[in-house]
């Protein structure tokens, strides 16, 4: 059974395939705009959506609508239709689309979308120069950003571990004007005793080992911007000086005895459930209120991979490679795969090849282990009468642990999976006997956070 988010064109928007990579994708549009019932794609002249590649039939899938639902369906191309990453069956095997649904036809690889096609459409997978790489979803987050950037408002920003929330704090503070400069620090990566000197500064001789005047990161950022790293994890103590400093717009440095003024634009960034945290006592309501002006949350790599081909070309030349060139075997293993913590991830990836490879061609051979042991099923027939096909079974559970879900999990049974596994979607989905698309969408239904089971050092 299969759950929708909604039917198509929701929130008066329209649905459509967005183009993720093909080698020829110079030659075609950035996606397509589903319109009437019933679409056909294949290489014909007279196809409905019509991709000039040999690699795919003359009329290769049927795109319709039943309801409030998009319905892909195989003509008998000679290289089937395989959705995210499982064949879906001979001439006549459909399957029931869902939102960020990945379809691979002949040479061609687009994302499904339930609405907003035509916001896509404005942004080519090449992408554009700028510190914020990243078509639709991105650009509209960085408008956003644009439109507070100059307001003294304290801003949030959200997201998973790797989204790029430091990205968005440096272009933050670039349009804000401001003259002072921008400070960051990762409150997770100081220990809970050091903290406070980190921040507020100290006097020589206030405590053992302070041999002379220190001002303190936000004392250091006067007049600029202090960046505050997974705020979720400062101290309470910390916590509550912090409150004073924004309410007063003073510091007082450990072992003064007289504060001084400050005017500091404070942004904050975590993949913490900040609201969860209150309700544990971790976090407190009243700075959280003070931090809350204005915030942004960041999606996850898995959810814009229209950005993945420009990422992979932007790492590239950054440690090095402009002249990188990515082959199709390569995109389609990253666009297969999760990337768990996403574009610091991503940039690993791009970094060790570039490191290591003596020639200019991103190949199947430069994915790392994770991906090309995901990429051994890729392409194989889905199980008949199945939902999706379920995924090898791990050696390293055995078959009598693993037993197939038919329905949804529970809530509670869910978290407990994650929970075992350290967030690991792929062990989960093996365990369920579901892809780790199904499990993606069980956790965007009971709006769980994947980030708080996986190992803060992630």
């Amino acid at each position: 059974m299969s759950w929708a988010h909604g039917g198509p064109g929701r929130g008066g928007g329209h649905a459509g395939l967005i183009l993720l990579y093909t080698p020829s994708y110079s030659q075609l549009p950035a996606g397509y705009v589903l319109r009437g019932d019933a679409m056909v794609i294949g290489r014909d002249d007279h196809a409905d959506l019509c991709v000039p590649s040999r690699a795919i039939s003359r009329q290769h899938a049927r795109l319709s609508r039943q309801g409030d639902r998009w319905v892909l369906a195989d003509l008998g191309g000679r290289n089937g239709t395989i959705v995210n990453g499982e064949l879906i069956g001979e001439a006549g095997g459909e399957v029931v689309l869902e939102h960020h649904d990945e379809i691979h036809i002949g040479d061609a690889i687009w994302k499904f979308v339930e609405d907003d096609a035509p916001g896509y459409l404005r942004h080519r997978i090449d992408g554009a120069p700028g510190r914020i790489i990243g078509g639709y979803q991105i650009q509209r987050l960085a408008a956003e950003l644009g439109k507070v950037a100059a307001s003294d408002l304290s801003v949030l920003i959200l997201g998973e571990s790797g989204t790029g929330k430091e990205v968005f704090a440096q272009e933050l503070h670039e349009r804000s004007g401001r003259s002072g400069p921008l400070q960051a620090v990762n409150c997770a990566a100081i220990p809970a005793t050091l903290i406070e000197a980190e921040l507020f500064g100290h006097r020589r001789g206030a405590f053992s080992g302070a041999d002379r005047d220190r001002p303190g990161l936000i004392r250091a950022a006067n007049g600029g911007t202090l960046f505050l790293d997974e705020i979720g994890d400062m101290p309470l103590e910390a916590q509550a000086k912090l409150l004073r400093v924004l309410q007063s717009k003073e510091v007082l440095p450990i072992g003064a005895s007289q504060a001084e003024r400050v005017d500091v634009r404070i942004v904050c960034a975590t993949h913490r459930d900040l609201r969860k945290l209150q309700g544990d006592e971790r976090f407190r309501g009243d700075l959280f209120a003070r931090l809350n002006e204005y915030s942004l949350k960041l999606p996850a790599l898995r959810e814009r991979k229209e950005d993945c081909f420009a990422l992979c070309r932007a790492f590239a030349a950054r440690h090095g490679r402009p002249d990188a060139l990515v082959s199709f075997p390569f995109m389609t293993g990253v666009l297969h795969y999760d990337f768990p913590y996403n574009v610091r991830e991503l940039e690993a990836l791009i970094k060790r090849w570039a490191a290591v490879a003596s020639g200019p061609e991103l190949g199947a051979e430069h994915l790392t282990d994770e991906i090309k042991e995901l990429m051994k099923t890729y392409g194989l027939p889905r199980a008949a009468g199945a939902e999706r096909p379920a995924p090898r079974p791990s050696a390293a559970v055995p078959p009598a642990e693993s037993p197939r879900q038919s329905g949804p999990p529970s809530e509670q049974s869910l978290r407990e999976l994650l929970t075992r596994h350290q967030g690991n979607i792929a062990a989960v989905g093996r365990e369920l006997g579901k892809d780790r698309v199904q499990v993606h969408r069980w956790l965007r239904r009971y709006g769980i956070d994947v980030s708080e089971y996986r190992p803060p050092d992630g």
